[in-house]
């Protein structure tokens, strides 16, 4: 008695995923908005309206979505820090129109300290990425730290400081993502990101 043999046909799909990357969006919206207020921290001119505006629109909303674009290409690291830096800027944006809270300078200082601790641990996770973040997130935390220290002193010079290093790290940024937009175009290497070598 022979035993009847079985085909078993498999069929094999691979998706491809075909969206942009989202990431440029991101970088650009935290690096302009960082520029323009730092250029303010640097005391070249008062805050006002358009630092506001481009803070919740631009910084805020833009960074939240290309996070959930990150997170809909299974990027935690992209998500955890656009989502987070969108959400620091609109949180920045009601601190600092809500009445009564932008001269409560100790609880400025500690939520700089927070969000420069949160930077440092993302600052980590950059060295696995690319040398144009490791700046971006190093000079982030310098930043952030530096804020901290401006408002728990209240040193108008440590303010000053901050906000000469808020621009260099704002325009790293815009350097990573227009690097990114120009590579992707021209499909070589335009701008160098110093890609790291997986271990």
């Amino acid at each position: 008695m022979q035993q009847g043999k079985q085909i078993v046909n498999e069929t094999i799909t691979k998706i491809t995923d075909t969206t942009s990357n989202p990431a440029p969006l991101g970088l650009l919206g935290f690096g302009m908005t960082t520029v323009l207020l730092n250029i303010h921290n640097a005391g070249f001119y008062s805050l006002s309206t358009m630092i506001l505006g481009m803070g919740f629109a631009y910084g805020g909303i833009a960074q939240i979505i290309a996070g959930i674009m990150e997170w809909k290409k299974g990027n935690t690291f992209g998500t955890t820090a656009f989502t987070s830096y969108g959400l620091f800027w609109i949180s920045l944006v009601a601190l600092l129109m809500l009445p009564g809270t932008a001269t409560e300078k100790s609880a400025l200082a500690t939520y700089f300290f927070m969000w420069g601790l949160f930077t440092l641990v993302m600052f980590i996770g950059t060295l696995r990425l690319n040398k144009a973040l490791q700046v971006v997130f190093g000079s982030l935390t310098v930043l952030f730290f530096l804020l901290c220290i401006r408002d728990a002193t209240g040193s108008t010079v440590v303010g000053t400081i901050a906000g000469y290093e808020g621009i260099i790290c704002g325009l790293s940024a815009i350097y990573a993502a227009l690097a990114q937009v120009l590579n992707e175009v021209y499909g070589r290497v335009v701008l160098p990101i110093g890609p790291v070598a997986p271990k």
